[in-house]
């Protein structure tokens, strides 16, 4: 083995073995003060990938890499007579020699080396979130289905998963809700990327993320600036005051989206007038229409969601239709 001084591997002191793992979401060279200290104090690094991005960092800091892939047995050799073997593993692990190392602790028959595990970097909090942009631009480059897609051609996926996150919600299902705020989270990175490639106007994920903390921080001067806010009511009273310095507006109105459903619609023009000071007569008319937003006014007044309250009431009507049939309410109407 060229990597390292040849050892009596029947000598009494077995060695150590440190494998030493990174995170590829962080920059190479960024590692932990412990990594550091075992990288010097090794008697000999190994890293089976020439390419891996933390080689270049390593050899300016002064340590002495050997590119090689060596098996269990030449491994737990190395470390014969105390010396100390580390191993850089690869981005997806090192589960042959692993194996191999558990393999041979298996038998019985060979001293083992003290095996260490040893974490070089951590990923950051949201560090996942780049192994989605990656994974996106590659399908948005490779996928006949996602290279063809507009943001047209999406909108009605992001009001589905939408009201299906708003389901899990309610539902109070925790596994459901992760798995649809990933959904969620799909409609918005699929759209950043389609925008990247529009002619006059791109803008990226990375646009779309600079834009959100920029204005969360303007509206949360309680928090990033020297406003004061002891109560809800406050920070709302704040939010609303930013917003409307931003978006300056002729009309409370403004900015509510018409297409949305209707209780949410009347209960949102409700809540605006009613935040705004606005002593505006509902409208009188006949139809149910009329008699709706009557609801839905009163049901914002009283701090109730109407939208909510009506899936709530349609579904206990569903259980009631379902039990009527002689089927168990309890039993998913639409498996997929």
């Amino acid at each position: 083995m060229g990597y390292v001084r040849s050892v009596n591997a029947s000598s009494p002191a077995p060695g150590r073995i440190v494998l030493l793992t990174t995170s590829h979401r962080v920059a190479p060279g960024l590692l932990s003060w412990p990594a550091w200290q075992a990288l010097r104090a090794a008697d000999a690094v190994l890293c089976a990938d020439g390419a891996h991005p933390q080689l270049p960092y390593l050899r300016e800091a002064g340590i002495a890499v050997a590119e090689a892939a060596p098996t269990a047995q030449e491994l737990v050799d190395a470390c014969a007579g105390g010396r100390t073997v580390v191993v850089v593993a690869t981005g997806e692990g090192e589960p042959a020699l692993t194996d191999g190392l558990a393999r041979l602790a298996g038998t019985g028959r060979i001293r083992m080396p003290e095996l260490e595990l040893l974490p070089a970097s951590y990923d950051l909090p949201g560090a996942r979130l780049l192994d989605l942009v990656q994974v996106m631009d590659r399908i948005r480059a490779e996928c006949p289905w996602s290279s063809r897609q507009t943001h047209e051609g999406l909108a009605k996926y992001g009001i589905e998963e939408a009201y299906e996150l708003v389901e899990a919600i309610e539902a109070g299902d925790r596994e459901e809700l992760r798995e649809e705020l990933g959904d969620v989270l799909l409609q918005v990175v699929f759209h950043a990327r389609i925008a990247e490639e529009h002619p006059e106007a791109p803008f990226s994920i990375d646009d779309v993320a600079g834009g959100i903390v920029a204005k969360l921080i303007h509206r949360h001067p309680h928090v990033f600036g020297e406003e004061t806010a002891e109560t809800p009511e406050e920070v709302k009273a704040h939010w609303l005051r930013t917003k409307a310095e931003e978006k300056r507006r002729s009309s409370v109105t403004e900015g509510i989206p018409l297409g949305q459903p209707g209780l949410a619609l009347a209960a949102k023009l409700a809540s605006r007038a009613r935040t705004a000071g606005l002593d505006v007569p509902l409208p009188q008319g006949e139809g149910i229409g009329y008699e709706l937003l009557a609801l839905a006014a009163r049901a914002e007044s009283a701090g109730t969601d109407p939208e909510t309250a009506l899936r709530a009431a349609a579904r206990t009507y569903r259980d009631a239709i379902r039990r009527a049939e002689g089927v168990d309410p309890r039993e998913d109407e639409d498996p997929s």
